[in-house]
């Protein structure tokens, strides 16, 4: 074969190698990262959910229970007051929760954080240590970012913007931590939205570096969910089963049917 006709061969295989990546990484989300986490992988531990601000436990204790069907042990926790004072008090709610999980003897723990509860979440990972303890994170609709609704409100309505809501608001100094300890590359993390969150503005503030990060308009064109409608939705559902596994958490199924059929399952 002759040498140009070798370089054009190779030539053409770079190009299939570019056109398949560019396709199949948007589906499944992204990792800076390939580390897998300093807790073994295969022995999956107690599931803690963490609630959003406001506090709400209904949609979480859906999922948990739709977790829980799959043969693992959940609890769903309680934040102090109704989840809208201090943040950082909230991550010690998260800490005492895992160190008697732990002490109760599971090997490690898998965090779900909705709403403001991943940021929670972030910040007790880097605080407490949380990759010697986490086997998995999953964030929904998380402002890890922050959002511009909180600086709207801290703004024109302080009175109706409560400590927690100040906290969220883009380039807090709390939210700053979640960046500078980078705990997106430290613990394999899963962080989903949606493109029509009016609550965390904007929706993609949920993007974590090292994270595998989904939007999950990739995965279901067209999908409707809202904020709310995160924990309860059966697509979010099926991702969030599926990140919780042993499998790689970076390797979701791209097929919204069969997301929505494994909530189902």
């Amino acid at each position: 074969m002759s040498p140009r006709r070798k370089l054009l061969l190779g030539l053409l295989a770079l190009a299939v190698v570019a056109v398949v990546v560019t396709v199949l990484v948007p589906l499944v989300g992204s990792r800076d990262s390939s580390g897998s986490g300093a807790v073994a992988q295969d022995r999956p531990g107690t599931v803690l959910l963490v609630p959003g601000y406001g506090g709400s436990r209904a949609g979480l204790l859906q999922l948990a229970g739709r977790i829980e069907s799959t043969g693992r042990q959940t609890q769903v926790l309680t934040l102090e007051g109704d989840g809208t004072g201090d943040l950082n008090r909230q991550v010690d709610v998260l800490d005492a929760a895992v160190d008697t999980a732990l002490q109760g003897g599971a090997p490690s723990v898998d965090v779900v954080g909705y709403s403001a509860g991943g940021v929670v979440t972030g910040l007790w990972a880097a605080r407490d240590d949380g990759a010697a303890k986490a086997r998995r994170v999953v964030t929904l609709g998380s402002p890890l970012h922050g959002t511009t609704l909180a600086t709207l409100g801290s703004t024109f309505a302080p009175d109706a913007c409560p400590q927690a809501c100040r906290q969220l608001a883009p380039g807090s100094s709390l939210l700053g931590e979640l960046d500078a300890d980078r705990v997106g590359a430290e613990i394999p993390w899963l962080s989903l939205w949606t493109t029509r969150d009016e609550t965390v503005t904007p929706p993609d503030s949920a993007r974590l570096d090292g994270a595998t990060n989904v939007e999950l308009q990739q995965l279901c064109a067209g999908a409707e969910v809202s904020h709310s409608g995160l924990p309860t939705d059966e697509a979010v559902t099926g991702l969030v089963l599926r990140a919780l596994s042993t499998a790689p958490i970076g390797q979701a199924p791209a097929d919204c049917g069969t997301l929505r059929a494994a909530a189902r399952a």
